[in-house]
């Protein structure tokens, strides 16, 4: 086998040599389960297998048509309150959304690529209390796709697993929700008839030790208590969760009134998390008489950072090239590709991002410190981020921050600018972000599918160096992109900090 994508890392800026470096700090190496901003909106994320008739029971608490929640294979549905019905496809690589009609009867649009999600917009009034989300089956999630489930399940604050009576966690089930269990995220699950009705699978009746004969018991009973059993088995920190048989509108009244009482006090908590003034937001803000050499300080910091992201990124990329190497040899094979590939992407996207965000504001902090003579509160830091924003357009070194990397069919790198642009990548869409920097964004185009998923396309070798090819390229794009940006943080709050310094005083 040839040697993976990522066997050199640009070590132009190699900052190593100073032994007085300021530290960036331990870097995020994975993401996980992180608590929501207080802006951000509520949100129940429903995940669990396939065949759990998890679609029939959104379905049932939203009043629907099944049908209306249907999506491609792979994709997020996001169901928002609205006056007027819409539904839209959001496809990585175009800035607009695909619209089509929100009846049951309304074809979907011919893609070329299944889109990052599905938005459906409804009159219905449960939707005024939280967003519903609904997840690929966690068959298809695969461990990239588990990482950015986390992601989402954090910032909506709620999960809702459904599973069928006659169906068994499986250990991927199992480990991502032994991840959601020590967080703050409010977990329910949803326990719907199997194929021959209420009656819980071997595995699970044995955990509970159900033994009594069908007349002695009430088989929904049994069949919830053999499922909870089964979970705490592996997972006792989710002991609290609640239970919801469903069957049918009347069993759903009991799950949806939960639902609803979670997202009312789950909204007052975030609502005083964010105070309406932040101490030093409106304060003058004195500058140390010395600050010595802040600004060679944060040239190194801001040089360092940007290499140990990349040389992490690289890292990264070549796990993921082994994987698509595995998915080609041993899983579904060259038709798979994209959809790994795709999964991938968005996790090391996601990856990148919350790396950047932890590094700005490191670099910012520690910055602002010394020119300040201690710590800034977090009014001054918003303040400083806020100039820095606003220093950024003035300071960008090759075009737009807001870009897309795109994988085409030949392996190369496209590049794709504006906010409409990143937000078509989202699976579970931000609604405001308090950082510095844009998401990192890449993804698959359209043409990828269209290539791998030709019948008769199925040359092993040719897809193993195509991957191959296009990792390499994805590196080089990230790697320019990643020091592109730490460039204009650098200039950019250089900036703010220079005018504080000449004035004795902060002005942002």
């Amino acid at each position: 086998m040839k040697q993976g994508p990522l066997h050199s890392v640009d070590s132009s800026d190699d900052v190593s040599g100073h032994t007085d470096l300021p530290s960036c700090g331990p870097l995020p190496t994975r993401t996980g389960v992180t608590g929501p901003a207080p802006e951000e909106p509520l949100g129940v994320v429903a995940v669990g297998p396939a065949g759990a008739e998890r679609r029939t029971v959104l379905a049932t608490l939203l009043g629907l048509d099944p049908v209306m929640l249907t999506v491609p294979a792979g994709s997020w549905l996001v169901v928002r309150h609205a006056k007027v019905p819409t539904r839209a496809a959001f496809v990585p690589g175009y800035r607009q959304p695909y619209s089509y009609g929100a009846d049951r009867d309304a074809a979907g649009p011919a893609l070329a690529r299944p889109p990052r999600r599905v938005e459906l917009s409804v009159a219905e009034p449960l939707l005024r209390h939280f967003t519903l989300i609904d997840t690929p089956d966690t068959g298809m999630l695969g461990a990239a796709g588990v990482r950015v489930l986390l992601d989402a399940v954090g910032r909506a604050g709620a999960l809702l697993f459904v599973i069928a009576a006659d169906q068994a966690f499986t250990g991927t089930e199992l480990n991502l929700l032994a991840e959601v269990a020590p967080t703050g995220v409010e977990v329910t699950f949803a326990v719907t008839p199997g194929a021959a009705g209420w009656g819980p699978s071997g595995e699970c009746a044995a955990s509970a030790g159900t033994f009594a004969s069908p007349d002695e018991v009430d088989p929904v009973a049994v069949t919830v208590e053999a499922h909870r059993a089964a979970l705490l088995a592996a997972v006792p920190a989710l002991a609290g969760a609640r239970w919801f048989p469903v069957d049918g509108a009347a069993s759903a009244a009991d799950l949806r009134r939960a639902l609803v009482g979670w997202s009312a006090g789950e909204g007052l908590q975030r609502a005083s998390v964010d105070p309406p003034v932040l101490p030093g937001q409106h304060d003058r803000v004195a500058v140390v008489a010395d600050p010595g050499d802040w600004a060679e300080q944060l040239d190194r910091q801001a040089r360092s950072c940007s290499q140990r992201i990349r040389q992490h990124l690289a890292l990264e990329l070549a796990n993921i090239h082994l994987r698509a190497v595995q998915e080609i040899v041993f899983g579904v094979g060259c038709p798979g590709l994209p959809d790994l590939l795709d999964r991938e992407m968005a996790a090391l996207s996601l990856l990148a991002t919350v790396q950047c965000d932890h590094a700005v504001r490191g670099i910012l902090a520690d910055a602002a410190a010394r020119v300040l003579g201690a710590a800034p509160a977090e009014g001054v830091r918003r303040r400083i981020a806020t100039a820095v924003q606003y220093g950024l357009a003035d300071h960008r070194n090759g075009g737009d921050l807001d870009r897309v990397l795109l994988i085409t069919s030949t392996a190369g790198v496209a590049n794709l600018t504006g906010t409409d642009a990143i937000d078509a990548l989202a699976g579970y869409p931000t609604r405001s972000r308090d950082e510095v920097l844009p998401p990192v964004a890449v993804a698959l185009s359209g043409g990828c599918w269209q290539q791998w998923r030709t019948p008769g396309n199925a040359d092993h070798n040719a897809a193993r160096a195509w991957s191959q090819r296009a990792l390499r390229e994805v590196e080089l794009g990230l790697s320019r992109e990643i020091s592109r940006r730490f460039e204009v943080i650098r200039l950019s709050l250089g900036a703010v900090l220079s005018d504080a310094v000449d004035h004795g005083i902060l002005l942002a």
